[in-house]
């Protein structure tokens, strides 16, 4: 049973189709909003602490996206291009020092595992760029950070900054800007702030930040907060506005052609087992039995968790390239966003993700074949539908 402290209130505000997850079936044909600091009673949750924490820095570091990019087309050196020709700008640093300085202030023994290193920043000289971006948002006060506390923040969570080996470990997991070519396109194209929390190689909450996501306030006001806690299930609110948390759960689609799926921007739908099976339409209109709805592009991976977390999407697919590294930040928070809204994640063998097997570094998984994320009803016939086409590809 779900239960409430005595200050939080909550009311149901629309219908949702039945889940096929039987530990959420008190939660059928509704959606709950509290409002509070947190959206569960703080005792229900183990990591509070660690969440509270993490909500904060996500909320600074959308912030400082917001920010950047008001100023990213007025200057030339606000954009980057590292040595994979992905472009890169001052906030993906700037939002991996904000973090790392406001976790470590607070948990200082849990380690850091993220995307950006300092050596690129150094050698295009552009530190103090960052150290300005960084210094305008961290909860420090009136002391300033210096270009070294800056660098050793961004490099906390770079390659080579901790060995785990191959022992049960605790550390956070962050994406500075998953989609950063959608932070470079526009106020359409999506982008997100991701941060999970492991602990022995379990993901036990996490939160993502989306500055741009579209909404439906009087006010026309855009952007979304969605947190997961283990047990505690995954919500959403306004991003940046203190008000009322909205629980998420994935929608309860049944049928595969009546699927809304996701796919990622640098993959066709040709390129994936089911387009043996079904034919990919952008729009809803007329579709027909052997076809399906594919939604828009919405940049990043961790964009795609959202769609299916939140019920706007029923599947997301990616299949795993043999030339291409998977990096555990594009999955971590997302996967435990979908898992506590009703959802599933597994590669396309149906194993769940493995975030072990890089044991020394934590940075890479190794889904076979892909990863498949769903509402759930749809696991099983998606992973039977891959796996009789897989001998073809």
């Amino acid at each position: 049973m779900y239960i409430l402290d005595a200050g939080a209130r909550f009311s149901a505000v629309r219908f949702s189709p039945v889940l096929s997850n039987p530990s959420l079936t008190h939660l059928r044909r509704r959606h709950f909003i509290v409002r509070a600091n947190l959206p569960f009673p703080k005792h229900q949750a183990k990591y509070q602490k660690e969440l509270e924490a993490a909500i904060d820095a996500v909320d600074r570091a959308c912030r400082l996206c917001v920010d950047v990019k008001r100023s990213l087309f007025s200057s030339k050196e606000k954009i980057l291009e590292k040595n994979d020709q992905t472009p890169v700008t001052i906030a993906d640093f700037g939002v991996q020092a904000l973090v790392s300085l406001e976790l470590s202030r607070l948990f200082p023994s849990i380690p850091l595992v993220a995307e950006e290193d300092s050596l690129f920043l150094r050698a295009n000289n552009l530190v103090s760029s960052v150290v300005s971006e960084v210094n305008a948002k961290a909860s420090i006060g009136d002391d300033q950070l210096s270009d070294a506390d800056v660098l050793e923040a961004i490099d906390r969570g770079g390659k080579d900054a901790y060995t785990f080996c191959n022992k049960p470990a605790t550390y956070w997991i962050l994406d500075p800007i998953d989609g950063t070519r959608g932070f470079l396109k526009g106020d359409e194209a999506l982008y997100v702030v991701g941060l999970a929390l492991v602990v022995d190689n379990e993901i036990v909450l996490g939160v993502m930040g989306c500055p741009n996501w579209p909404g439906d306030s009087p006010d026309g006001s855009t952007g979304t907060l969605m947190l997961s806690h283990i047990g505690c299930g995954t919500w959403t609110k306004r991003l940046q506005v203190s008000g009322d948390w909205t629980r998420c759960l994935v929608d309860a689609c049944g049928l595969v052609n009546k699927a809304r799926f996701c796919i990622p921007e640098s993959q066709t739908w040709e390129s994936l087992p089911l387009s043996d099976l079904f034919g990919a339409r952008v729009d809803s209109d007329d579709l027909q039995h052997k076809e399906i709805l594919l939604l828009p592009t919405c940049c990043g991976s961790l964009c795609k968790y959202l769609m299916v977390a939140s019920g706007r999407a029923s599947i997301f697919l990616q299949r795993i390239k043999t030339q291409r590294t998977i990096k555990s930040w594009d999955h971590a928070v997302g996967i435990i966003c979908v898992h506590e809204a009703g959802g599933k994640v597994t590669d396309w063998e149906g194993d769940e993700i493995s975030l072990e097997e890089d044991q020394s570094e934590r940075r890479l998984i190794f889904p076979a074949g892909g990863i498949v994320v769903s509402n759930g009803s749809l696991h099983h016939q998606i992973l039977e539908m891959i796996s009789s086409a897989s001998p073809t590809l």
